[in-house]
């Protein structure tokens, strides 16, 4: 499962690598802070850092999405 959401993750930044929307940047972010959370090696402490750091990405990308005109929003 952490494969999936690391290579998800490099997708995520090589779309960013192509069409330079910083939009991709925050999904790319969770994708690889999910990917840590679920690697098995970590304390309690550190799993719970990093599933709050993909909650506040996730924050980012919302507030990114609703504030930044996109291609199919008109005004």
């Amino acid at each position: 499962m952490i494969g999936a959401f690391v290579a998800a993750a490099a997708v995520a930044v090589a779309q960013y690598v192509r069409c330079r929307d910083r939009r991709l940047l925050p999904l790319a972010a969770m994708l690889a802070f999910q990917a840590a959370a679920l690697f098995d090696g970590w304390p309690d402490f550190w799993r719970d850092v990093f599933q709050l750091a993909v909650c506040l990405a996730g924050l980012v990308l919302v507030m990114m999405l609703t504030t930044s005109p996109g291609p199919l929003r008109k005004g």
